[in-house]
Protein backbone atom coordinates (compact mmCIF):
# COMPACT_ATOMS: atom_id res chain seq x y z
CA UNK A 1 0.00 0.00 0.00
CA UNK A 2 1.60 3.05 -1.28
CA UNK A 3 2.63 5.86 1.38
CA UNK A 4 -0.46 9.07 0.37
CA UNK A 5 -0.68 10.63 3.68
CA UNK A 6 2.46 12.51 5.04
CA UNK A 7 2.74 15.07 8.01
CA UNK A 8 1.05 18.18 6.00
CA UNK A 9 -1.75 16.19 4.48
CA UNK A 10 -2.31 14.44 8.27
CA UNK A 11 -2.58 17.96 9.65
CA UNK A 12 -4.65 19.52 7.27
CA UNK A 13 -6.95 16.08 6.63
CA UNK A 14 -9.50 16.95 8.80
CA UNK A 15 -9.99 20.48 7.20
CA UNK A 16 -10.33 19.68 3.76
CA UNK A 17 -12.58 16.55 4.90
CA UNK A 18 -14.76 19.67 7.11
CA UNK A 19 -15.71 20.75 3.18
CA UNK A 20 -17.73 17.31 3.05
CA UNK A 21 -19.43 17.31 6.29
CA UNK A 22 -22.67 17.04 4.98
CA UNK A 23 -21.59 13.99 3.46
CA UNK A 24 -19.74 12.39 6.07
CA UNK A 25 -22.50 13.36 9.10
CA UNK A 26 -24.93 11.46 6.97
CA UNK A 27 -22.55 8.23 6.87
CA UNK A 28 -21.67 8.05 10.33
CA UNK A 29 -25.35 8.50 11.25
CA UNK A 30 -26.61 5.43 9.00
CA UNK A 31 -23.14 3.31 10.81
CA UNK A 32 -24.44 4.31 13.99
CA UNK A 33 -27.95 2.86 12.95
CA UNK A 34 -26.43 -0.30 11.29
CA UNK A 35 -24.27 -1.21 14.29
CA UNK A 36 -27.42 -0.55 16.98
CA UNK A 37 -27.85 -3.67 18.17
CA UNK A 38 -24.20 -4.17 19.31
CA UNK A 39 -23.60 -5.26 22.71
CA UNK A 40 -23.48 -2.83 25.17
CA UNK A 41 -19.89 -3.20 26.00
CA UNK A 42 -19.04 -3.93 21.88
CA UNK A 43 -15.65 -4.06 21.09
CA UNK A 44 -14.58 -2.44 17.67
CA UNK A 45 -12.05 -2.21 15.37
CA UNK A 46 -11.40 1.06 12.72
CA UNK A 47 -8.69 -0.53 9.63
CA UNK A 48 -7.21 2.97 8.48
CA UNK A 49 -8.50 4.82 11.46
CA UNK A 50 -7.12 7.68 10.09
CA UNK A 51 -7.79 10.70 12.77
CA UNK A 52 -10.03 8.62 14.31
CA UNK A 53 -13.79 10.32 12.72
CA UNK A 54 -15.26 6.66 12.89
CA UNK A 55 -14.24 6.12 16.56
CA UNK A 56 -15.52 9.80 17.66
CA UNK A 57 -18.84 9.18 16.41
CA UNK A 58 -19.06 6.18 17.77
CA UNK A 59 -17.71 6.80 21.14
CA UNK A 60 -19.89 9.52 21.57
CA UNK A 61 -22.94 7.43 21.05
CA UNK A 62 -21.66 4.03 22.57
CA UNK A 63 -20.08 5.26 26.27
CA UNK A 64 -18.73 1.53 26.76
CA UNK A 65 -17.39 0.65 23.87
CA UNK A 66 -13.83 0.09 23.30
CA UNK A 67 -11.98 0.54 19.86
CA UNK A 68 -8.49 -0.57 18.26
CA UNK A 69 -7.35 1.34 15.03
CA UNK A 70 -4.93 0.64 12.81
CA UNK A 71 -3.39 2.93 10.51
CA UNK A 72 -0.17 2.80 8.26
CA UNK A 73 0.48 6.73 8.49
CA UNK A 74 2.64 7.46 11.89
CA UNK A 75 1.52 11.43 10.73
CA UNK A 76 -2.18 10.32 10.78
CA UNK A 77 -2.11 8.40 14.34
CA UNK A 78 -0.30 11.27 15.86
CA UNK A 79 -3.70 13.54 14.57
CA UNK A 80 -6.18 10.86 15.78
CA UNK A 81 -4.52 10.06 19.45
CA UNK A 82 -4.40 13.68 19.95
CA UNK A 83 -7.98 14.31 18.97
CA UNK A 84 -9.15 11.15 20.77
CA UNK A 85 -6.99 12.51 24.20
CA UNK A 86 -9.26 16.38 23.59
CA UNK A 87 -12.68 14.63 23.44
CA UNK A 88 -12.05 12.46 26.55
CA UNK A 89 -12.10 8.84 25.16
CA UNK A 90 -8.28 7.98 25.14
CA UNK A 91 -8.91 5.46 27.77
CA UNK A 92 -11.43 3.51 25.67
CA UNK A 93 -8.85 3.51 22.58
CA UNK A 94 -5.85 1.29 21.27
CA UNK A 95 -3.83 2.98 18.65
CA UNK A 96 -1.83 0.02 16.31
CA UNK A 97 0.97 1.45 13.94
CA UNK A 98 0.23 -0.62 10.57
CA UNK A 99 -2.55 -2.64 9.00
CA UNK A 100 -5.26 -4.62 9.15
CA UNK A 101 -2.69 -7.71 9.79
CA UNK A 102 -1.70 -6.03 12.30
CA UNK A 103 -3.98 -5.88 14.24
CA UNK A 104 -5.14 -8.27 17.50
CA UNK A 105 -7.12 -11.30 16.50
CA UNK A 106 -8.37 -12.04 19.86
CA UNK A 107 -10.07 -11.34 21.88
CA UNK A 108 -12.52 -10.68 18.31
CA UNK A 109 -14.57 -7.78 17.27
CA UNK A 110 -18.37 -6.95 17.45
CA UNK A 111 -17.36 -4.77 14.12
CA UNK A 112 -14.86 -3.95 11.67
CA UNK A 113 -15.18 -0.57 9.92
CA UNK A 114 -13.04 0.26 6.90
CA UNK A 115 -14.41 4.24 5.79
CA UNK A 116 -12.28 5.00 2.91
CA UNK A 117 -9.61 2.68 2.99
CA UNK A 118 -10.18 0.29 0.40
CA UNK A 119 -9.45 1.91 -2.54
CA UNK A 120 -5.91 2.33 -1.41
CA UNK A 121 -6.13 -1.56 -1.17
CA UNK A 122 -4.44 -3.28 -4.75
CA UNK A 123 -7.11 -5.17 -6.47
CA UNK A 124 -4.63 -8.11 -6.01
CA UNK A 125 -4.26 -7.74 -2.39
CA UNK A 126 -8.52 -7.25 -1.71
CA UNK A 127 -9.06 -10.73 -1.11
CA UNK A 128 -6.28 -11.20 1.78
CA UNK A 129 -7.47 -7.56 3.09
CA UNK A 130 -10.91 -8.74 3.72
CA UNK A 131 -10.16 -11.99 4.62
CA UNK A 132 -7.80 -11.00 7.37
CA UNK A 133 -10.97 -8.35 8.48
CA UNK A 134 -12.97 -11.53 8.80
CA UNK A 135 -11.04 -13.51 10.99
CA UNK A 136 -10.95 -10.65 13.20
CA UNK A 137 -14.75 -10.81 13.65
CA UNK A 138 -17.01 -12.61 16.02
CA UNK A 139 -19.48 -14.82 14.57
CA UNK A 140 -22.49 -12.87 13.03
CA UNK A 141 -19.80 -9.69 14.04
CA UNK A 142 -20.40 -6.83 11.07
CA UNK A 143 -17.93 -5.04 8.65
CA UNK A 144 -18.83 -1.76 7.71
CA UNK A 145 -16.96 -0.74 4.49
CA UNK A 146 -17.02 2.84 2.64
CA UNK A 147 -14.62 3.42 -0.28
CA UNK A 148 -14.55 5.42 -3.77
CA UNK A 149 -16.47 2.60 -6.36
CA UNK A 150 -17.44 3.21 -9.65
CA UNK A 151 -17.50 1.34 -13.12
CA UNK A 152 -15.72 2.92 -15.42
CA UNK A 153 -16.71 1.11 -18.81
CA UNK A 154 -20.85 2.67 -17.94
CA UNK A 155 -22.38 5.26 -19.92
CA UNK A 156 -22.87 7.30 -16.97
CA UNK A 157 -19.32 7.67 -16.14
CA UNK A 158 -18.69 10.69 -17.64
CA UNK A 159 -21.22 12.47 -15.59
CA UNK A 160 -20.06 10.89 -12.58
CA UNK A 161 -16.58 12.14 -13.48
CA UNK A 162 -17.92 15.68 -13.87
CA UNK A 163 -19.70 15.40 -9.90
CA UNK A 164 -16.53 13.97 -8.72
CA UNK A 165 -14.42 16.76 -10.31
CA UNK A 166 -16.56 19.09 -8.48
CA UNK A 167 -16.37 17.49 -5.05
CA UNK A 168 -12.40 17.94 -5.55
CA UNK A 169 -12.49 21.25 -6.10
CA UNK A 170 -14.74 22.15 -2.92
CA UNK A 171 -12.02 20.00 -1.07
CA UNK A 172 -9.57 22.65 -1.86
CA UNK A 173 -8.35 20.82 -5.63
CA UNK A 174 -5.48 22.58 -7.99
CA UNK A 175 -6.71 22.87 -11.51
CA UNK A 176 -4.10 20.48 -12.63
CA UNK A 177 -4.88 18.14 -10.18
CA UNK A 178 -8.61 18.45 -10.52
CA UNK A 179 -7.66 17.76 -14.64
CA UNK A 180 -6.04 14.55 -13.32
CA UNK A 181 -9.11 13.30 -11.48
CA UNK A 182 -9.57 10.84 -14.08
CA UNK A 183 -6.15 9.20 -14.40
CA UNK A 184 -6.05 9.47 -10.21
CA UNK A 185 -9.00 7.23 -9.99
CA UNK A 186 -7.70 4.79 -12.73
CA UNK A 187 -3.59 4.28 -12.09
CA UNK A 188 -3.07 6.12 -8.42
CA UNK A 189 -6.11 4.56 -6.71
CA UNK A 190 -7.30 0.57 -6.78
CA UNK A 191 -10.93 1.83 -7.72
CA UNK A 192 -13.44 -1.25 -8.49
CA UNK A 193 -17.05 -1.22 -10.15
CA UNK A 194 -19.79 -1.70 -7.34
CA UNK A 195 -20.25 -5.13 -8.68
CA UNK A 196 -16.42 -6.21 -8.02
CA UNK A 197 -16.62 -4.90 -4.72
CA UNK A 198 -19.45 -7.40 -3.60
CA UNK A 199 -17.94 -10.76 -5.84
CA UNK A 200 -14.74 -9.96 -3.30
CA UNK A 201 -16.56 -9.55 -0.20
CA UNK A 202 -18.47 -12.90 -1.00
CA UNK A 203 -15.76 -14.26 -2.02
CA UNK A 204 -13.80 -13.95 1.13
CA UNK A 205 -16.63 -15.69 3.28
CA UNK A 206 -19.10 -12.31 3.80
CA UNK A 207 -23.09 -13.25 3.78
CA UNK A 208 -25.12 -10.95 1.35
CA UNK A 209 -23.32 -7.67 1.89
CA UNK A 210 -25.99 -4.97 1.79
CA UNK A 211 -25.34 -1.40 0.24
CA UNK A 212 -26.70 1.09 2.51
CA UNK A 213 -25.12 4.43 1.24
CA UNK A 214 -24.11 6.11 -2.02
CA UNK A 215 -23.01 9.85 -2.54
CA UNK A 216 -21.46 10.04 -5.92
CA UNK A 217 -18.94 7.63 -6.21
CA UNK A 218 -18.48 7.20 -2.46
CA UNK A 219 -20.42 3.82 -2.09
CA UNK A 220 -20.70 2.05 1.69
CA UNK A 221 -22.06 -1.36 2.24
CA UNK A 222 -22.21 -3.45 5.56
CA UNK A 223 -22.40 -7.36 5.79
CA UNK A 224 -21.84 -10.52 9.02
CA UNK A 225 -19.32 -12.82 9.46
CA UNK A 226 -21.68 -16.15 8.65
Amino acid sequence: MPEFFNQDIAKRYDERNSKLAAISDNLHFLIRLVLADLPSRGRILCVGVGTGAEILSLAKARPEWTFVGVDPSREMLEVCRDRLAQEGVSDRCELIHGYVQDAPEAPAFDAVLSVLVAHFIARRERRAFYANILQRLKPDGYFVSAEISTDFSAPEFPAMLKNWERIQALMGATPESARNVDDTLRNALSVLSPSETVAFWRESGFSMPVKFFQAFMIHAWYARKP
